[in-house]
């Protein structure tokens, strides 16, 4: 059973699916203290067999809704219908209300990439606020604070996306080391690199950053 949410949760987690590719394998849903969805998500979850009851909270414009299962889980929709957010940024808000600041989101990615682009942006409206992770197919990846240490990553894909950009970049443990270096997304990028030890060390002075974190080992 999930654990209560008394009061501001600076250490629990919550499990958000919102409407882009749906996982493959759904986390542990033990792990999460709070676990919702975007109005577009609730219909793979339904036809992936997620056990509905887990879900905390549903939150959209509902406009594509119809059936038994809406029906049931009627009380648990929060009808959100500003077309002048997504549902995204509408599911965050609500999150960040409930006093949660650890976020967990499944179906960032994948389809059409404009959704994905726009996932990153409203990420980054709330990176102060919230510390939002995606997981998809092939990797987890998040906006890095200026100092960051990742651990048992040998041989993963480590890439480095500057947003727009970040300055006096230094890395240690990476394939491909990083001196001091600033780099651009209409200049210079650092995707494509891999951890050559387990732990990988990434610092940089000003600017933002998304690092990406393979799933899988390369060969």
């Amino acid at each position: 059973m999930k654990p209560k949410n008394t009061g501001i949760q600076m250490t629990a987690k919550v499990l958000l699916f919102i409407n882009g590719v749906p996982p493959k394998t759904f986390p542990d849903l033990e792990s999460y203290s709070l676990i919702a969805c975007s109005d577009g998500a609730f219909h793979y979850l339904k036809e992936n067999g997620f056990p509905l009851a887990q879900l905390d909270f549903i939150s959209g414009d509902f406009d594509s809704h119809s059936g038994k299962d809406e029906n049931v889980y009627q009380e648990k929709f929060i009808y959100t219908p500003d077309q002048d957010k997504t549902d995204f940024e509408k599911s965050l808000e609500i999150i960040q209300k409930k006093g949660f600041n650890k976020v967990d989101v499944y179906g960032g990615s994948g389809g059409e990439m404009d959704h994905f682009l726009g996932n990153l942006t409203v990420a980054f409206k709330f990176k102060e606020d919230l510390k939002i992770t995606f997981f998809d197919e092939y990797s987890k990846y998040f906006f890095a604070p200026n100092n960051l240490v990742l651990n048992e990553v040998k041989n993963r894909l480590i890439s480095l996306y500057p947003f727009p950009s970040a300055t006096n970049v230094f890395t240690k443990g990476l394939n491909w080391p990083l001196q001091n270096e600033t780099l651009d997304i209409t200049n210079r990028i650092g995707t494509r690199n891999f951890a050559k030890e387990n732990e990988v060390q990434i610092e940089f002075e000003k600017g933002n950053m998304v690092v990406f974190i393979g799933n899988k080992e390369l060969t």
